[in-house]
């Protein structure tokens, strides 16, 4: 069994409500509720029957111009709106720098803001992001607590750019498609 999660019901949309093989997850959006959703989630399941793999799908916002439209499998996340106590932007007091999947992709930046400007978008570049989002920090880090692997496939909705929040607005429908087909390519569904 599998554990399909999103942030937000409207990223898993176009996708069946029962799907056979998976159970589904919303958390809300933004890296607490992220980390508790997920928690609760796997703590809840028998210790002798844990999942096989836990597949999050969503959005995420462009932040390099090498970047285009299209779903990617998610390498590592970092976080972009943490400092530690001598002020490195991106490392955490007590959290790794950077978590990985044990997949081939793209770094993730993840944030508790909607990235929306072009100066946010530079810093998060500068500490190795090619993606943004709000959840995928606290995803990956959580499932590597309960040694659970863990798939993350983001959508490009934006460019993390002005206007980014209500292009997300416009946009969720046809990325929730887009993450529905290629879930079913890749996992024969």
């Amino acid at each position: 069994m599998k554990l399909l999660v999103a942030a937000l019901e409207s990223e898993l949309q176009a996708f069946p409500a029962q799907l056979a093989g998976f159970d589904r997850l919303v958390t809300g959006p933004g890296k607490l509720m992220a980390a508790f959703g997920l928690t609760r989630a796997l703590d809840a399941r028998d210790a002798a029957d844990p999942y096989d793999e836990i597949v999050v799908v969503g959005t995420a916002g462009a932040v390099s111009d090498d970047v285009e439209s299209g779903i990617y499998d998610v390498a590592a996340a970092i976080q972009h709106d943490v400092q530690d106590l001598d002020g490195v932007i991106g490392r955490h007091v007590s959290l790794p720098a950077r978590v990985e999947t044990g997949r081939e992709g793209v770094t993730i930046a993840t944030g508790d803001i909607f990235v929306d400007d072009a100066d946010a978008t530079a810093r998060i570049r500068s500490l190795g992001g090619v993606l943004v989002d709000m959840e995928t920090f606290a995803f990956v880090w959580v499932a590597q607590q309960f040694g659970v692997p863990t798939r993350v496939l983001r959508v490009v909705s934006d460019r993390a750019q002005d206007g980014a929040t209500q292009v997300w607005d416009d946009v969720v429908a046809a990325c929730s498609a887009q993450l529905w087909d290629f879930v079913q390519r890749e996992y024969d569904l």
